[in-house]
């Protein structure tokens, strides 16, 4: 992967990182802010 492929990827992840958070804090419900950090949890495992 060269180092404007990196970046991409970087700023990608950067952007999906900050619409998840958010998405968390303007959940109408407590319940919903619990599933959406679950979700969050389990596609940054699957990342790695």
């Amino acid at each position: 992967m060269n180092i404007t492929a990196k970046i991409r990827a970087r700023r990608a992840e950067a952007r999906t990182r900050r619409a998840v958070n958010r998405a968390i804090e303007n959940a109408a419900t407590p319940a919903m802010r619990h599933e959406l950090i679950i979700i969050a949890q389990q596609q940054n495992a699957n990342l790695r």
